[in-house]
């Protein structure tokens, strides 16, 4: 309340002060959001959103660094459809940097280091080069690196190569073209393609102060992306290339590990703990900030205001939100410890609230309408396992287990994940001296096999939108401002469900309880 009685903030603050001063903390099954008048359709709703600040997400979901959930397959299915995958960080860093890597090179759009020519070159000594070297391109920049920096000067193409006739005695500089078509680092990948067919040009230089070239996209790549791919879809980077995060610890050998993913291009770390309010998390978000400030830093997992404002003062760009709600933690129960999903996302976006720091939602997540509860309580993303665990791009081998097809999921603080790794003991603060001694906060378990992610992403979204639908609200921000939320009983829960049927087919986005 403000001096004059008047309640500021967002529509929900009222509902969550009454569950906090009566010494509750609520999860998803514990409410339920009002529908209110609506002048949207369900495909009209905006569900744009950041993993943090500088991360763009086309649609909020994230996959969870866990070693049955994202690998390198994973973290490309999902960024092809707009969202964002974590590779986690049970691989030794130089096979989860070259998992990076493979998911920077899959759409390959953008050459930060081409190959160049020089203008006093002869013909055939750069032809000789090209059929040497097995390229498959003969449209080259053509450069001075007289100076400090690569200046580009012309451009040869392959016509100008046909075209030739005394290859042996002529000089690059004698038949490059010195009109140079070239572009700028903050176009987009639609913006380059139509630069390019306009022009008629099969490579588009990127400059930048006093014509040093920054690197080049090839008209190939481009329209391969364009023409083979809805581009409204792919979560891209500046450079063309998809989206990727990793995760890390908060080791010295993490420290290492933070280089060579940064070498491979990584968008974003994840500092992945089991209590991301300790000194060690903060420590590593400062050295992260300090020493890779190109890269984002997203840090967790906690579930209180403070450790939010905590986190925020360190440096993070992001923060995970979630201790023991994942299906297969057991924190809860073996510590004592944790506060229910719902309550400590509120909270922790309440307490931040307004410095441009995006919250993700991480565990906890069955449905699709709790993904839209989640971020009407102030989530920007969600984070998911489980569910994307058992697709056909999730690490593992798919199974038949009594007639029905499954794949194993085990949480990273299982004991058999804390065998194989010593990054999985380190999360949950144990020594990997102690193994076969271990505390374990995770189980094993198989989840059901799915199908392809996008499928999955399909339904879920859809969910969302049907959501933002019956809410009456265009966007995520307008979801996390203007949503109301009620407290149900459990015979209300129950009544929300299908119920009362004798026999029931599964749905693709529900199975019978």
């Amino acid at each position: 309340m403000n001096q004059t009685g008047k309640f500021n903030g967002v529509k929900c603050d009222k509902f969550f002060a009454k569950v906090k001063r009566g010494y509750l903390s609520i999860t998803f099954d514990d409410v339920l959001l009002v529908p209110g008048y609506s002048d949207i359709l369900p495909h009209q709703a905006n569900v744009e959103s950041r993993f943090s600040r500088n991360i763009q997400l086309l649609n909020p979901i994230v996959s969870a660094p866990m070693d049955t959930v994202t690998e390198y397959k994973m973290a490309i299915a999902m960024a092809m459809n707009g969202a964002l995958g974590i590779i986690h960080k049970g691989l030794d860093p130089i096979q989860q940097a070259a998992q990076v890597a493979k998911v920077k090179h899959r759409m390959n759009a953008f050459i930060i280091d081409p190959i160049c020519v020089k203008a006093d070159e002869k013909v055939a000594d750069v032809l000789r080069m090209l059929v040497a070297k097995d390229y498959g391109f003969t449209s080259l920049p053509v450069v001075d690196d007289s100076g400090r920096f690569r200046r580009i000067i012309g451009v040869v193409t392959g016509d100008d190569f046909t075209f030739c006739r005394d290859k042996e005695n002529t000089l690059i500089s004698q038949i490059m073209s010195r009109n140079i078509i070239s572009g700028t680092s903050d176009m987009d990948i639609k913006d380059v393609y139509n630069k390019m067919f306009d022009n008629h040009k099969k490579i588009l230089p990127i400059l930048g102060q006093g014509d040093m070239l920054k690197g080049i996209y090839t008209l190939a790549d481009v329209e391969r992306i364009v023409s083979n791919n809805n581009v409204e879809t792919l979560n891209l980077d500046s450079n063309g290339n998809l989206f990727v995060g990793a995760a890390v610890g908060v080791t010295s050998e993490d420290r290492e590990r933070a280089y060579l993913l940064a070498s491979k291009g990584v968008n974003v770390f994840v500092i992945d703990t089991a209590h991301g309010h300790s000194v060690r998390v903060i420590e590593m978000v400062k050295y992260l900030k300090r020493t890779h400030p190109e890269i984002d830093v997203v840090a967790g997992n906690i579930s209180q205001g403070e450790a939010a404002k905590c986190l925020v003062k360190a440096g993070v760009d992001g923060i995970k939100i979630g201790q023991g709600s994942g299906s297969i933690c057991s924190t809860r129960i073996i510590s004592g410890y944790g506060y229910s999903q719902l309550s400590a996302v509120y909270e922790c976006a309440r307490a931040i609230r307004g410095c441009g720091v995006p919250i993700c939602a991480d565990g906890g997540i069955r449905y699709s309408g709790d993904i839209t509860k989640a971020i009407a309580a102030g989530a920007d993303n969600v984070m998911l396992g489980g569910l994307l665990a058992a697709t056909l791009e999730s690490p593992g081998t798919t199974i038949t287990k009594n007639g029905v097809s499954v794949k194993v999921y085990r949480g990273m603080g299982s004991l058999e994940a804390m065998n194989e790794n010593k990054s999985s003991s380190e999360r949950y603060g144990q020594s990997s001296e102690n193994k076969g001694k271990f505390v374990p906060e995770g189980v094993v378990g198989t989840v059901q096999f799915k199908g392809g992610v996008g499928d999955v992403l399909y339904q879920l979204i859809g969910g969302l939108r049907s959501g933002m639908g019956y809410g009456g609200v265009k966007d995520i921000p307008t979801l996390q401002k203007n949503t109301e939320f009620s407290l149900i009983s459990a015979s209300g829960g129950n009544e929300s469900h299908p119920h009362d049927l004798y026999g029931m087919e599964d749905a693709p986005n529900y199975k019978g309880r």
